[in-house]
């Protein structure tokens, strides 16, 4: 199984701080997210770019999970020279993450 069947993941920024909302489908699948799709799991499926304490939010009232992941984004949108400075696109690659 992988994050995609369970879940939805939009993507923001603030600064070079990747943040990645995962909204459940369902109550049995925010279930099963919040035990597998841990704070290390995350940060060691996004490799060692993160640069200082990253952060992980159950918000259980909308079945989501919040991963605040700092450095991930090379400096953020005007501090980087890399294509996607939002990280828009690396909502795709947690939804390819097995769990």
């Amino acid at each position: 199984m992988i994050v995609d069947d369970l879940a939805d993941v939009r993507t923001g920024d603030k600064g070079d701080t990747l943040i990645l909302s995962v909204f459940a489908r369902d109550r049995a699948a925010f279930e099963t997210l919040e035990r597998e799709l841990t704070l290390d799991v995350v940060v060691a499926h996004y490799g060692d770019r993160t640069t200082r304490a990253p952060r992980r939010t159950a918000l259980d009232s909308v079945s989501a999970l919040v991963f605040e992941l700092p450095g991930q984004l090379g400096g953020g949108v005007t501090g980087s020279a890399e294509l996607d400075g939002h990280g828009k696109a690396l909502s795709y690659h947690l939804l390819g993450l097995k769990i």
